[in-house]
């Protein structure tokens, strides 16, 4: 009866831990996702057209982003080691294996969108500020993010 409590207690405390560790990649995976949905949904529409330009819109994805990429290197401090059940990208264990250089990309982004805020006017303008942003976000991308399906 003792053995069958304890190995019963063993199974919760495992499923429990790969419970956490999935909360931990969803986490991580919503923040990237966010930042997405602004970077891209918005801002790159916009430059590219697809969607008309509107000054308050982009003024807004950028305050977003800004507020997103704050929080990279705390909602990446811990390795999940596993990745999000069905998504498309994840964390690459370099992240975690070279932790200061992975947050050492993150004051460069937050340059480029405090370069941009508040200078974006039209559609040239916000062109320019949307390939700064976004070339230093893919300085990340190249090295610790992976593509899984």
């Amino acid at each position: 009866m003792k053995r069958t409590m304890i190995v019963a207690g063993v199974l919760v405390l495992g499923a429990g831990a790969v419970m956490a560790q999935q909360e931990i990649a969803v986490q991580q995976d919503n923040l990237m996702r966010a930042i997405a949905k602004n970077q891209y949904g918005v801002l790159q529409k916009m430059s590219k057209g697809d969607i008309p330009f509107d000054k308050k819109a982009a003024d807004q994805a950028i305050a977003a982003i800004e507020a997103d990429v704050a929080k990279i290197a705390k909602t990446f401090e811990i390795n999940p080691k596993q990745d999000v059940v069905d998504a498309t990208y994840g964390a690459s264990p370099k992240v975690w294996q070279n932790k200061a250089d992975f947050d050492s990309k993150i004051p460069p982004v937050q340059k480029a969108i405090g370069d941009a805020k508040g200078k974006i006017t039209n559609v040239a303008s916000l062109k320019a500020a949307y390939t700064a942003i976004n070339d230093r976000c893919n300085d990340c991308h190249e090295t610790y993010r992976v593509k899984l399906k």
